[in-house]
This record gives C-alpha cells, structure tokens and sequence, in this order.
C-alpha cells in the first residue's frame, strides 16, 4: 500500500508557528514519526507540503496513479478551496481529511470543511498525532475493501 500524506499552507512552520497551538513537532519530525509506524505496517509512504492551492490540486490529481490513499492536511484551505474539493472528487483518490487541532473547537470559520464532502472520513484534534491516526486509518479502510 502506498500513502500521500500531502500539507497546505504554513505547515511548513511546524514547530515555530504558535507553539501553543500546533505543537513544538516540526513537519520533518512529524514525517520522522510516521515513516516508522509505516515501516512497522509495511506501507509506503511519501510527504509534499506547499503554501500554493495550485499546487496542491495538481498534486492530489497526480496521486491518484501512484497512491492508494492520500492523508490531506488542507489546512486553511480546507475552509476555503472547492478546487481542492474537486481534485479529490475529479481524480477518485480515496482522502483522509486531518487536522492537528480540534476544528470544530476553535473559531466558526474553521468549523466548515469545503473537502469533508469528498473525503472517506476526517480525523482532527490529536496532535501530531493525528498523522499516525490518518496512517491507520488508511490501513483499517484498505484491509476493508479488498
């Protein structure tokens, strides 16, 4: 099985980027972590990170050949981006929405997910952990469905 994980915006900044909030992981200890639970379970993984909504809709429509599953961390841009939404929808990649904090927690615009919809399920509010979450996720819904 081979896995995407694939960030928006300010990801990147893991680690500097309020602390308080996201945590003191960086994206690259973040990485770190979930390659070693993937090696443990046999899974390919692969991680791109970009701050342009372009990119990342061009990114989740080549995914679709090389992956089984894509874990997106949209972050803003899960409030905002239909075109996101439609690349998920438009290449049939099956996506796992994740979020390191509780979205529904936190300020009314961030409750609204415009990719849910096109997602297989969403997981937020653990953490960095919430990669390995996204990780198992995709193990479970794979042994499921084949």
């Amino acid at each position: 099985m081979k896995v995407l994980f694939l960030n928006g915006p300010n990801l990147n900044l893991l680690g500097q980027r309020e602390p308080e909030i996201y945590g003191s992981m960086t994206l690259a200890d973040i990485e770190e972590m979930v390659r070693e639970h993937a090696d443990r379970h046999s899974v390919e993984v692969a991680f791109q990170q970009s701050n342009h909504e372009g990119e990342l809709v061009t990114q989740m429509q080549q995914s679709a050949s090389d992956f089984d599953y894509v874990i997106l961390n949209a972050a803003a841009y899960t409030h905002t981006s239909i075109a996101l939404k439609d690349a998920i929808i438009g290449s049939g990649v099956r996506a796992i929405e994740i979020h390191l904090t509780n979205v529904h927690a936190r300020e009314a615009y961030r409750r609204k997910s415009m990719i849910a919809q096109a997602c297989i399920g969403s997981i937020n509010g653990f953490g960095a952990s919430t990669y390995i979450l996204g990780l198992e996720a995709a193990i479970l819904h794979n042994k499921a469905n084949h």
